[in-house]
């Protein structure tokens, strides 16, 4: 049966950020996905094509019923054996979301094909992040379709992630650096030196999508929100921003979710979100990829 959008949004309007993990056969996406769920401080929603992949501590597992574990920090990991659709009802069933979703695609999918779910009631596209082995970038055995599959993924990347950097020769690290700069010249590339490095450049990449890390939800026909757009002033620093967003929220009654990149005299970007009574303003990763923009509000009528 094919798959049917709600026709209502949930969380009141609130759009979760989504990112998706690619990588060749043995890059080390579980790994990686297994260090963001180890050290992460958010509630995030893993969702993996076999649960049983993750290596999860027994002493972080809450409860396992079917094919989703719930950690016991507020994270829940879900399978993608019944589609996209099914897992992403399942996150929707939920009655608080999670702050962010990270999806691991399979080893020889195309991240282009599964971007459009970025757009799936309830979620925004944050990015793609694609896991390349250095010892796979330039191996000769890997040929053919093989190698037309890395090189593809390599350039959808809003951000690479170079592993297994450890256990090869540096000549090999060098040499898998600059294939990546061929390849993808405008992509970060960053080389994980501990588990919350990796789990702090997993969430919130921001800025190279179309819609941006400050895009909020259109209202459909049948929603029962309001948008509103309040330019922001010009602040000296986040202490101020944080003032200018009490300023503008202070207009509108019953805010359910506010977002925006305020700009600083400082020469930072800030960026905002608003879900409920919490004010979150942090800086604005990759922030050379955005410009500053108005904050969005969204009300209920």
């Amino acid at each position: 049966m094919a798959y049917q959008e709600p026709d209502f949004l949930p969380w009141d309007g609130r759009r979760v950020p989504l990112t998706f993990v690619a990588g060749y056969l043995g890059a080390g996406k579980t790994t990686a996905i297994n260090e963001l769920l180890s050290v992460t401080d958010r509630p995030i929603a893993v969702l993996v094509n076999d649960v049983g992949e993750i290596n999860i501590d027994a002493a972080l597992i809450a409860r396992q019923h079917g094919d989703t574990i719930e950690l016991t920090d507020g994270c829940v990991c879900c399978s993608l054996i019944d589609g996209f659709g099914a897992a992403f009802d399942q996150l929707r069933a939920r009655d608080v979301p999670p702050d962010h979703v990270v999806v691991e695609l399979s080893g020889v999918a195309d991240p282009d094909r599964m971007t459009a779910w970025g757009n799936s009631a309830g979620f925004i596209l944050d990015g793609v992040v694609v896991v390349v082995a250095a010892d796979q970038v330039g191996a000769e055995q890997l040929e053919g379709p093989a190698r037309d599959a890395i090189d593809s993924q390599i350039s959808k990347a809003d951000l690479l992630m170079l592993s297994k950097t450890d256990i090869v020769e540096p000549h090999v690290v060098d040499a898998a650096r600059r294939r990546l700069a061929e390849l993808a010249p405008d992509t970060p590339i960053f080389e994980p030196a501990g588990n919350a490095v990796a789990a702090g450049r997993f969430l919130s990449l921001g800025g190279r999508r179309p819609e941006g890390p400050a895009a909020t939800a259109t209202p459909s026909l049948f929603d029962a929100h309001e948008v509103h757009t309040v330019p922001f002033p010009e602040m000296a620093d986040a202490v101020a921003v944080e003032a200018a967003v009490r300023a503008a929220l202070g207009q509108y009654e019953r805010v359910v979710r506010a977002k925006g990149i305020a700009g600083s005299a400082d020469g930072e970007l800030h960026l905002v979100q608003v879900v409920g009574s919490r004010i979150e303003i942090d800086p604005l990763p990759m922030s050379e990829f955005a410009a500053p923009t108005a904050l969005t509000i969204i009300t209920l009528h």
